[in-house]
């Protein structure tokens, strides 16, 4: 069932202001997630005509847009990701780790998403790698899932990475798994102090190299003494990094991931109304415990929030991280099981019709008419339909 409100409703309405606004500003991904967003599910897109075989019914039913940052097209991505990574899961205890980068290092990160991403994630990589491998620590090599967000529950820009780590790892002669201790898996103080100062290192890396920019409302980092007073005093603070103890059983695993992987910077289901050109949507203010309020915002504010969450053409999202990397992974985890002595993963279901997965995952099948429940079957096709032009903005000069 729809919502009610959508942020396509919101793009429609009061999109063409905002591009024009900030004509200047916009960059190509920007434009081209609105215009997806936009286009979701309407006749722009095209797509297919049904009639009931019983009532007669006829239904028009449009292309979704499949970007990934559309609140509408997530569910069966989701699904079929979570089910590839069934077969990836161990008999061991899973742990929740999260990596966060301050707030000034955020603002250099804005306007310089692939580069600032791509250290967050070589970062915690290297830290969670190292630590683990320290047989002080763990003394094993050990996998993980790391997943990317980048905003907060009022959509303020917050990147972070949720990482889904198994408890323990393969020895260095990898003859044996070796367990972490139980409710424990590595000093969280090691960890933030390691990937502090490894980000810091990139960072300055990248900063020598030339890889970042800085526009007008961070020109003055580009001062080479500047920025290193910046990396100095980013040196000197705590980060945050924390562990949530252990899963009750891999079981728990999925369903966790489900709330993770392909997420969006808000939901349709948290919008609550749109008038007088302003928006509002339930947060959740963790300052309170987690007390649930509703924020009202200027649609172009709201706009604004919302896409500053969109990430580069190409960027990789979700990765995988020491036994879990895509290059090895089905001969690591074979080694795993061995070690643990459990048993393969079973056979994969055979490809199923997406039709089949969304009745799965809401309840209701599309196949049959909702009227009589007679059998919906194909009509026709229906081409794609040109937008119509946006207004034609008038100089008031």
């Amino acid at each position: 069932m729809r919502p009610a409100l959508e942020v396509a409703d919101i793009f429609r309405r009061h999109g063409p202001a905002y591009r024009h606004v900030h004509a200047d500003h916009l960059g190509g991904t920007e434009r081209r997630v609105m215009a997806a967003i936009e286009a979701c599910r309407t006749p722009v897109l095209g797509g297919h005509v049904e009639h009931c075989a019983d009532c007669g019914l006829v239904r028009c039913a449009y292309n979704s847009c499949r970007d990934r940052h559309c609140p509408k097209c997530q569910a069966l991505a989701r699904a079929d990701w979570l089910d590839a990574r069934q077969a990836d899961l161990l008999p061991v205890p899973y742990f929740h780790v999260v990596f966060t980068l301050p707030a000034s290092v955020a603002e250099i990160a804005f306007h310089n998403k692939a580069t600032l991403y791509a250290i967050l994630f070589r970062a915690a990589a290297e830290a969670l790698r190292g630590v683990a491998a320290d047989s002080r620590y763990l003394g094993a090599e050990i996998g993980a899932v790391a997943v990317l967000h980048t905003w907060g529950q009022a959509l303020h820009l917050h990147p972070h990475l949720h990482c889904i780590v198994p408890g323990g790892g393969i020895a260095p002669d990898q003859t044996r798994w070796v367990p972490c201790k139980p409710g424990f898996f590595l000093p969280v103080r090691v960890l933030s102090r390691r990937f502090r100062d490894l980000f810091v290192d990139h960072l300055r890396a990248a900063f020598v190299h030339d890889e970042l920019r800085f526009p007008a409302s961070i020109a003055g980092l580009a001062d080479p003494a500047a920025f290193a007073a910046r990396l100095d005093a980013l040196a000197e603070i705590d980060w945050v990094v924390y562990c949530k103890p252990p899963f009750a059983g891999p079981e728990q695993v999925l369903g966790y991931l489900a709330r993770y992987t392909h997420r969006v910077a808000i939901a349709n289901g948290r919008l609550v109304g749109l008038a007088n050109d302003q928006v509002s949507f339930t947060w959740k203010d963790y300052r309170q415990g987690g007390k649930t309020k509703v924020m009202t915002l200027a649609a172009d504010e709201f706009i604004r929030r919302f896409l500053q969450h969109t990430v580069p053409d190409g960027f990789h999202r979700i990765r995988h991280i020491g036994f879990l990397a895509n290059r090895h992974r089905a001969a690591k985890l074979a080694l795993c099981r061995d070690l643990l002595a459990a048993p393969p993963p079973s056979d994969p279901e055979p490809p199923r019709r997406w039709q089949d997965r969304l009745r799965d995952l809401t309840g209701r099948d599309i196949d049959l008419c909702p009227y009589c429940g007679g059998r919906m079957l194909p009509y026709g096709t229906l081409q794609p339909c040109p937008p119509p032009r946006p207004p034609t903005w008038c100089d008031s000069s």
